[in-house]
């Protein structure tokens, strides 16, 4: 998720200074992926880059950091015995002082225009050094920013427009035979949008798991009054008198979970669905009973069985006994994540790295 961009903004508002924390690259078993990051303040931290020691020594480093004023560091941890971690990996960690001066922050800006369009950019720091300096956001349409150097931001530019057109993810990256190190952290659009039809038990539980996860989330029903108050900002609800014709209004390549009160509404919905045919996943809530009269009406309405195979239900991983709003819950967002992910191993084990000849490539070395 960006959430931290959020937190970075509201962190400026309230003319708070911040630390970003990255996870820049890893080696080997660590507890998060690079492009992790967390947030800390004086008072508060924001995120999470895998608990534990490596995290608690982090915050520390972070405050002392604040303390000393706008400074930024690259840090190497070894996750062995002097951390009291068992990963037995490596992470480095990139520090960046975040002023709460919208001049020298104009980065932060640009990221949340480009989230906000869903646009996908590329932001580019020098390692070491603190956010206000050193930062340039690339995307499809040009550069925002400097690095200090023209020929740096060229060669930056060039390498991020080419991650840009990949899978590539977070790398540190030297762009020229021992010069310094820049991290490149691809900052795309959400990785999934989940249209949830239903805010029953099983619904608001789900919502909440949701909540935490990369996915822009569009959760609808006719009922008003079953809406929580709060929800996460990856959340929009959609009270809807005609459930059915939101269908047509969702975007291509979306993830469907149905989950109604009704079971005529619910069969509707997945003709709506099926006909639709660009769904990335679709999850139907019921039994094995509930699908074989399903599919016995939808091909009677012309279906095409190839199509229909596609759906999923009973929804949820299987294995889990429990009838429990809760358990369901964790069920289906469990083969949301397992279905999503595997298209995200397979994009992530194409062998270009994406970094042009006379340029060093140091995210998996660490």
């Amino acid at each position: 998720m960006n959430d931290w961009i959020d937190t970075l903004l509201a962190c400026r508002r309230q003319s708070e200074p911040a630390v970003l924390i990255t996870v820049a690259s890893t080696r080997g078993s660590v507890p998060r992926e690079p492009g992790t990051r967390m947030v800390v303040s004086r008072a508060q931290q924001h995120g999470s880059i895998g608990g534990g020691h490596l995290e608690l020594q982090a915050v520390g480093i972070g405050r002392d950091l604040l303390a000393a004023g706008n400074l930024g560091e690259l840090r190497r941890f070894p996750l062995g015995a002097s951390l009291g971690q068992c990963c037995g990996g490596l992470v480095n960690l990139m520090f960046e002082a975040v002023p709460p001066s919208p001049t020298q922050t104009s980065w932060l800006d640009q990221l949340a225009r480009c989230r906000a369009t869903g646009e996908a950019c590329v932001l580019v720091s020098r390692a070491g050094r603190p956010a206000a300096s050193g930062s340039l956001v690339v995307t499809g349409g040009g550069c925002i920013g400097s690095l200090g150097e023209p020929q740096e931001d060229t060669a930056a530019a060039a390498l991020a427009m080419q991650m840009l057109a990949g899978p590539v993810g977070t790398q540190l990256v030297s762009l020229a035979k021992g010069g310094p190190l820049f991290l490149f952290d691809p900052i795309r659009p959400v990785a999934a949008n989940v249209i949830l039809f239903g805010a029953g038990h099983v619904g608001q539980a789900l919502v909440r798991i949701l909540g935490g996860l990369p996915y822009r989330v569009t959760w609808i029903d006719e009922r008003a009054e079953w809406f929580p108050a709060d929800v996460a900002q990856n959340i929009s609800i959609l009270i809807s008198d005609a459930p059915v014709e939101e269908v047509a209004h969702a975007p291509p390549d979306a993830c469907y979970l149905v989950m109604t009160h009704s079971h005529g509404l619910d069969r509707a919905l997945s003709e709506a669905i099926l006909r639709r045919a660009d769904f990335r996943y679709f999850g139907l809530i019921g039994s094995l009973t509930k699908r074989r009269v399903f599919e016995h009406r939808l091909l009677a309405r012309g279906l095409d069985p190839v199509v229909l195979a596609r759906m999923t239900c009973p929804i949820g991983i299987p294995g889990i006994e429990s009838k429990e709003p809760a358990a369901i819950a964790v069920a289906v967002a469990a083969q949301l994540l397992r279905e999503l992910s595997r298209e995200l191993s397979v994009a992530a084990a194409r062998p270009d790295t994406g970094v042009p000849a006379g340029m060093s490539l140091a995210s998996r070395e660490a």
